[in-house]
């Protein structure tokens, strides 16, 4: 097989005026919300649910990403400088998000929704994690217009030279194997929401969802570059250790959910 490598060089930048740029990365970013929203207004209708309760659900979903998110990362992987630099923290547009961290923020803001709304917690966040697939493929999206959290050297012939950073050997474009992953985790949970009318069995989408996505992430660690220096001594990296818990998480939720009785098939 002839190496074909693709070298990339995309500017992350769509267009920028004086000091204020719109950049990929938070174009595809807010396209996971501004999607998200369209489908789960779709469940909502067919929920029976109106648009104003939707409306809160975005806000608090947005606010517990980006929250999650950024914490995530400055606590997990540089908690020494952020511990010792506390007001970076605030400055997100640094860069520096974590998706493990914006899965727990969104799990805790969805415990804050439901509370006000008196909404069943596995109900809300069966339909959520639809979405939240399609969003973390999109933001892999923007890692990929970054020229950032890309693999290790490779030989496959789809290798990605990323020329931003200076490099100058084929690597992994890991960003492209999680969009798809994610994407696929979409089309899939969606499919049995529609195929199920919505009567699916409580807690299988977030199950499902939960052993997709991480059991698809802490494999793609083998071939991802470290995020952070302390890595290269970890046996298992930061990404791998983090995922585990949600594994085995999605594990105990669908042996739940597959016990429980169907919910009648509305009439």
């Amino acid at each position: 097989m002839t190496l074909q490598i693709i070298p990339w060089n995309v500017d992350p930048e769509i267009f920028r005026i004086g000091s204020f740029a719109v950049r990929w990365y938070g174009l595809l970013f807010a396209s996971g919300f501004v999607f998200g929203y369209y489908i789960m207004k779709k469940i909502f209708v067919n929920e029976g649910l109106g648009e104003n309760t939707l409306d809160r659900l975005t806000v608090y979903v947005a606010i517990g990403t980006i929250v999650g998110a950024r914490l995530g990362h400055c606590f997990f992987y540089e908690p020494a400088y952020y511990l010792a630099h506390p007001g970076e923290i605030l400055k997100v547009w640094h860069g520096g998000l974590a998706s493990h961290g914006a899965a727990i923020g969104i799990l805790i803001a969805l415990w804050f929704f439901v509370r006000k709304e008196r909404k069943p917690y596995m109900w809300s966040i069966d339909r959520l994690v639809i979405v939240v697939a399609l969003a973390g493929a999109l933001i892999r999206l923007g890692n990929l217009m970054n020229s950032e959290i890309y693999g290790v050297e490779t030989t496959l012939p789809w290798g990605f030279v990323f020329l931003r950073n200076g490099e100058n050997a084929p690597k992994h474009p890991t960003q492209i194997y999680e969009a798809l992953a994610y994407l696929a985790t979409f089309v899939i949970l969606l499919r049995i929401y529609w195929n199920k009318k919505g009567k699916q069995r409580t807690g299988l989408l977030f199950g499902l969802f939960l052993i997709f996505v991480f059991a698809f992430r802490f494999f793609v660690e083998y071939v991802k570059e470290d995020q952070v220096a302390f890595e290269s001594a970890m046996k298992l990296n930061m990404g791998q250790i983090l995922s585990i818990p949600f594994v085995v998480a999605g594990i105990v939720i669908l042996i739940w959910s597959l016990r429980k009785p169907v919910p009648a098939a509305r009439k």
